[in-house]
């Protein structure tokens, strides 16, 4: 299908005259995925897991659909690997107080990747600070890559937890996360994989990467803001313990004494976001109905589109690989003597919708020598003439800002 046919699906891209380049962000849903949601709020509506009344059961068994559904996609061996929360966010923050606190020791390595948005380089500052473990970093060179040496050199006997991006959210790059996984495993480590930015663009297949934890949100997927997924090992989420307590992570409470419930309802404290798990489920049907390889040629065209005619404007600066294969849908950059925020308000005065900032990348940003940049990232709906309308926009910010043609 053309990426015009498809448009068709999205409401808001043919509601609204915007050419929407914040993919990275957030993605637009498609009908689908709203009506999925509408459905359940009109006729599946009760507490899952609460009730034996039949409204109750259905809304249990749509829930657990979309937990099957969700292992399916990233193939997981079996449905009790996955664990619903609110985002990425959560999901890395929860190994971070569950795993990390537990099993971390003074004394041994943390080593996170310098390419890591906050939301997998926080908690592990956390952690190391309340463990005394020692924080490393795997470095990249200008183009994003981390090399066999880095890794080789940096994760070490001691290291017992890596954290790396599957796919940079500023430079687009892929990780080599399965060598990072084959390294910390021979030291007796685990591998927890930011697939944030993957998700939507790649397919995951934790058995052959052999991750132990795997996390990305809904809502950059097609999918509703407010659900997120965390993978995990079996074997690791048996040993794990809860996160946050209360209703329905339980198997019994007395006064003396309390049993936690088994597999993922350990971590699902609370009235869990059924509506938002039907919601991604359809999400990811959608993808599915597509397919990755369409999906991956339709954005690599774009992306390829985007970087050679931005790349051929004087004053404009490209960040990472000049290869369009290694952005994955994102394309970064900036203009002399322009700082980006101003970049993005022209843009956005004529209706396109990028990110400007440090896209909570900062350290990376520094790496690279930065303070901040444009990001244009784009989706399968995405046209030809958007890009072109992007790049043309772009080529007359500098003589807006003053600075002659």
């Amino acid at each position: 299908m053309s990426s015009n046919a498809l448009r068709e699906d999205f409401p808001l891209l043919n509601s609204e005259k915007t050419i929407y380049l914040d993919n990275a962000a957030t993605s637009q849903k498609p009908s689908s995925v709203i009506e999925a949601e509408r459905n359940f709020y009109l006729n599946q509506n009760a507490n899952p897991l609460r009730g034996f009344y039949p409204l109750s059961l259905e809304a249990t068994k749509a829930y657990e659909d979309a937990r099957r559904k969700v292992a399916s996609f990233i193939n997981a061996k079996n449905a009790q690997e996955i664990v619903f929360t609110r985002n990425t966010t959560e999901s890395l923050n929860l190994v971070a107080y569950s795993y990390g606190l537990s099993f971390i020791k003074p004394g041994d390595e943390i080593v996170v990747s310098i390419l890591e948005h906050h939301s997998n380089m926080l908690p592990w500052r956390m952690v190391a600070e309340k463990t005394k473990a020692k924080l490393k970093y795997l470095f990249c060179d200008e183009n994003g890559l981390i090399t066999d040496e880095t890794i080789n050199e940096v994760i070490t006997k001691d290291t017992k937890l890596v954290a790396i991006g599957q796919v940079s959210n500023v430079l687009g790059c892929k990780n080599p996360v399965e060598k990072v996984i084959k390294k910390v495993h021979e030291n007796g480590g685990v591998a927890v994989i930011d697939a944030a930015q993957s998700a939507p663009h790649i397919p995951i297949n934790v058995q052959s990467l052999d991750a132990d934890f795997l996390a990305f949100s809904g809502h950059k997927l097609l999918g509703p803001m407010g659900i997120g997924v965390l993978y995990v090992k079996e074997n690791i989420l048996k040993k794990m313990p809860p996160f946050l307590t209360g209703g329905e992570m339980i198997e019994s409470v007395t006064i003396e004494k309390v049993t936690y419930a088994e597999g993922p309802q350990k971590f699902e404290a609370g009235t869990v976001n059924a509506a938002g798990a039907v919601g991604l489920k359809a999400a990811i049907d959608y993808i599915e109905s597509i397919g990755f390889d369409e999906i991956s040629k339709k954005e690599d065209s774009l992306t390829k589109r985007a970087i050679d005619k931005l790349g051929a404007l004087p004053h404009v600066h490209i960040l990472g690989d000049k290869d369009y294969k290694n952005h994955h849908g994102i394309v970064s950059f900036t203009i002399d003597n322009v700082h980006p925020h101003d970049v993005s308000e022209i843009l956005s005065s004529e209706g396109i919708c990028v990110r400007a900032g440090h896209h909570c990348a900062q350290p990376l940003l520094k790496h690279l020598g930065v303070n901040s940049c444009t990001r244009a990232s784009f989706m399968f709906y995405n046209t030809e003439e958007e890009i072109d309308a992007f790049v043309l926009s772009v080529s007359k910010i500098r003589e807006k800002m003053g600075y002659g043609k």
